[in-house]
């Protein structure tokens, strides 16, 4: 009397395959579960054996071993309820045993025998689309997420009876369609709500373009969070890849609200409060932090200045590698993590510099102050921006631009930079290794000067020039130019305020 049935086991958002072996022998009565569960699969005792007794099934009063193969990977979540009831149902004769062999079953219980959705769906499906012999029968409720899936075949079951009338061929399950729904890439606020600052508009433009790092700078109430909020709204709709790597990391997270598929581009703005731990995930059971979250999207932390340090220091890395890996004693789990990181901070304490009627701060407190962002991650973000504190004649400007009109921008530069990468890795100028600076930005003699001499009177770091290097061939692309020129470089050294005020 035994039984084994295909599962798997979740690793950051990837899998591992899991043999989910039943046997059921005379013995004192007992129900083990071995092969490294954690506490919510251990607990699937009673699930399992209250939904068999509730869908009209005797449960065995016999010796009940389950083992979840490799024993030396870490079983975590509900998703073995399913399997493992099928699996002693089988051992006792309901189901024939060759309806298991070329399917995989995931859900769980409830003690009615109800299937509930899970978390980390999506990466399984994924897994078992790349295996065109196996189908999969998921929880009703998570019949959003499979939709994704273009390959294999998946049935969406509501309880125990009707899987189990499935493998008895008594039953037809509802089969999920294999076409994901079209995305909705229409926000509610657009840049044109948001009244002068048409410089820092222009910036962030450049920033969605060719994927640059930016920090505004400003007082209070002079539009920095309604700027960066916005910025979504002139970044390229996901593709359908885009859609489904997005939606893996938050079903990974359980943050799909009723189980449905991120279609747009992700907006992640966590408080200042917030733990290094809260930022790159992790934990007992480990799960994508804010960093991961944001992935193909915008991460903006508003107020940076008022972050805790070791939480910023944690960006460096991510930042550059466009992903994270949290390690274990016995194990390492990578989540991707390629964002666009945008900032907002006052430019002294009191938020009012230079506007002398209100800012008393010296020099030397402004540089302590901007001093909490440190060198290292300051480099690491390609623009800096000034916001300007708005007057009455601002506020009744009707000539805003508006996401549209700076998207149409976008969209062009966007569509050289496939035509230049078409044939490597690199998406966007951002990303550009430094070993091929020289092939892809080609400067004239005066542009090449310029930075030179800007680089030779600054206490910039290499990092910086290089930061310049592809701001300026962003710039030159929405420019439609095949060479940097003196305005693009121009343009680009402008953005980089910090290099040359308040820092020391």
């Amino acid at each position: 009397m035994f039984c084994k049935l295909n599962s798997y086991s979740l690793n950051g958002v990837n899998t591992i395959h899991v043999d989910v072996e039943v046997d059921i022998c005379d013995g004192l009565p007992g129900f083990e579960i071995v092969g490294l569960p954690d506490s919510a699969v251990r607990e699937s005792r009673e699930r399992v054996k209250s939904a068999i007794k509730n869908s009209g099934f005797k449960f065995p009063i016999r010796k009940i071993t389950v083992n979840l193969a490799p024993a030396d990977v870490k079983k975590e979540g509900c998703m073995y309820d399913l399997p493992i009831a099928l699996g002693i149902l089988c051992c006792m004769g309901e189901i024939p045993i060759s309806a298991l062999q070329n399917s995989v079953y995931v859900g769980e219980l409830a003690l009615n025998g109800n299937l509930r959705g899970i978390r980390g769906l999506l990466p399984i499906l994924c897994s078992i689309s790349e295996n065109s012999k196996l189908n999969c029968i998921v929880p009703f409720s998570n019949g959003k997420e499979a939709t994704l899936i273009q390959k294999g075949t998946i049935f969406l079951a509501h309880d125990l009876q009707e899987v189990v009338a499935f493998t008895q061929a008594k039953y037809n399950l509802t089969k999920c369609p294999n076409s994901p729904p079209i995305k909705d890439a229409v926000y509610d606020i657009d840049f044109s709500d948001v009244k002068g600052q048409e410089n820092v508009k222009r910036g962030l433009m450049i920033c969605a373009a060719g994927y640059h790092n930016a920090l505004l700078i400003g007082p209070p109430g002079s539009g920095k969070t309604m700027l960066a909020n916005r910025l979504v709204s002139i970044l390229p709709p996901l593709t359908d890849a885009e859609c489904i790597e997005t939606t893996k990391i938050y079903s990974v997270a359980n943050k799909l609200p009723n189980y449905s598929i991120i279609q747009t581009r992700p907006f992640r703005a966590p408080h200042h409060t917030i733990s290094p731990l809260g930022l790159t995930g992790g934990g007992h059971h480990p799960k994508p932090g804010e960093i991961s979250l944001a992935h193909l999207g915008v991460l903006f932390l508003d107020e940076l200045l008022e972050f805790n340090k070791n939480a910023l220091e944690v960006l460096r890395q991510p930042m550059e590698e466009h992903q994270v890996t949290i390690s274990r004693a016995n194990s390492a789990i990578t989540y991707p993590s390629n964002f666009l990181f945008i900032a907002s901070t006052n430019p002294c304490p009191c938020g009012y510099y230079p506007n002398t009627q209100k800012c008393s701060c010296s020099l030397n407190s402004i540089k302590k102050y901007l001093s909490k962002l440190s060198g290292p991650l300051l480099d690491r973000i390609d623009v800096h921006l000034e916001t300007q504190a708005l007057s009455i004649s601002d506020l009744k400007s009707s000539n805003a631009l508006s996401s549209k009109e700076l998207y149409s921008k976008v969209k062009t530069s966007l569509s050289i930079q496939r035509e230049r990468f078409k044939l490597t890795d690199i998406q966007h100028n951002s990303q550009i290794p430094t070993s091929k600076l020289n092939k892809y930005c080609s400067l004239t003699s005066d542009a090449h000067d310029l930075l030179n001499s800007w680089f030779e009177n600054s206490s910039s770091s290499v990092r910086a020039y290089d930061k310049i290097l592809r701001l300026a061939l962003t710039i030159a692309d929405l420019a439609e130019c095949s060479q940097i020129d003196i305005p693009h470089i121009s343009e680009a050294i402008q953005y980089r305020l910090l290099d040359r005020k308040f820092w020391a």
